[in-house]
């Protein structure tokens, strides 16, 4: 099962994913955490990528698909994958969809979590990262037991440049501009099936896996 998760930044598309990889046991293969690994190694991708990512932008296109679709290719993925954060433009769906056809394979679901741009910038206003060891909170659904510290590390969270309303505000700008016509692909190809990202996570995953079946 082939799974793509459509959404905003913040929409929650994330912890779906990882709660759908572990109910039916395939990859959860995110870009962002791609690019974050990158970013604190130190690499040249990294580096090219915070750029894009701090000012609230879209990574381009050739720093995103060839890596991507290594992954894909990989043993682990044989049985499927939930895509997180991939493909964001419509050339990135027609590289990921002519690629798998030569394989023979196909999206089989993109599932988009839908909710409301000021919804997610008071969502997003709140998260918290560790600069250590790269676990996210959040201070009013996933706080920490000691408020600023990493539950798993102990070292200090903070609130990431790109979690900033203002960079929020671009980063939904650049969605809608970008990323919003990939609900138009996707439902063209008869695979979109949309979700109200606006409840508990937990009836939102509910209502995924009555999607999923």
């Amino acid at each position: 099962m082939k799974i793509i998760m459509l959404g905003a930044p913040g929409a929650g598309k994330g912890t779906q994913a990882k709660m759908i990889a572990d109910k039916y046991s395939i990859p959860h293969i995110s870009t962002g955490d791609i690019f974050r690994a990158n970013i604190k190694n130190g690499t040249e991708l990294g580096k090219e990528a915070k750029k894009y990512m701090d000012q609230g932008q879209l990574v381009p296109d050739e720093l995103t698909v060839k890596i991507l679709l290594d992954r894909v290719a990989q043993d682990d993925c044989k049985n499927g994958y939930v895509l997180d954060g991939f493909p964001r433009t419509i050339p990135q769906a027609e590289v990921l969809t002519d690629a798998l056809n030569k394989l023979g394979e196909k999206i089989d679901y993109a599932v988009n979590v839908d909710v409301p741009d000021e919804n997610i910038i008071n969502r997003m206003g709140g998260r918290r990262a560790c600069v250590t060891c790269g676990a996210t909170y959040h201070v009013v659904y996933i706080p920490t037991k000691v408020e600023g510290i990493c539950d798993r590390c102990g070292s200090a969270l903070i609130l990431r440049d790109d979690d900033k309303p203002e960079t929020v505000k671009k980063r939904l700008d650049v969605y809608h501009a970008q990323t919003q016509p990939l609900i138009d692909y996707y439902t063209a190809a008869g695979v979109l099936r949309s979700v109200d990202g606006t409840q508990d996570m937990k009836d939102v995953f509910n209502d995924i896996v009555k999607i999923l079946g």
